[in-house]
């Protein structure tokens, strides 16, 4: 899992930026549009903080079992966000979706954790 944990990691880093940038071009579409304003831009911009947080996280914990949790629920935040909020930004339903998922893969680590130790300190005696 510390292979898996790795590779989002560094998935939610790039895509921080696309995400980034397509919020603040949801911004100026909701500031160009005559409907008013629904704050599709501001939800993107949270749910890549949120990606970011977490991507570093994982990077800087990939051996601990608290990194994997405080990442979890970053996730699971801005997953929730990015399907409930998504506004004209319908991309960012694509985003929570896949904060979801990386949510998901690393509820597996968590709850398999104590399997895998006990397994490793079997096979070091």
């Amino acid at each position: 899992m510390k292979t898996a944990k790795l590779i989002i990691g560094i998935v939610s880093l790039v895509l921080t930026v696309v995400v980034l940038f397509q919020s603040c071009a949801a911004t100026v579409g909701d500031a160009l549009s005559s409907e008013g304003s629904s704050g599709a831009g501001g939800a993107g911009v949270f749910v890549a903080i949120m990606m970011l947080i977490a991507g570093i996280v994982l990077l800087a914990a990939r051996k601990s079992r608290g990194g994997s949790i405080f990442a979890l629920i970053l996730y699971l935040v801005a997953g929730i966000t990015g399907l409930a909020a998504h506004g004209i930004y319908t991309d960012l339903i694509i985003w929570g979706g896949l904060c979801l998922f990386f949510a998901l893969i690393l509820l597996i680590d968590v709850l398999t954790w104590k399997k895998r130790a006990a397994a490793a300190q079997a096979k070091t005696e």
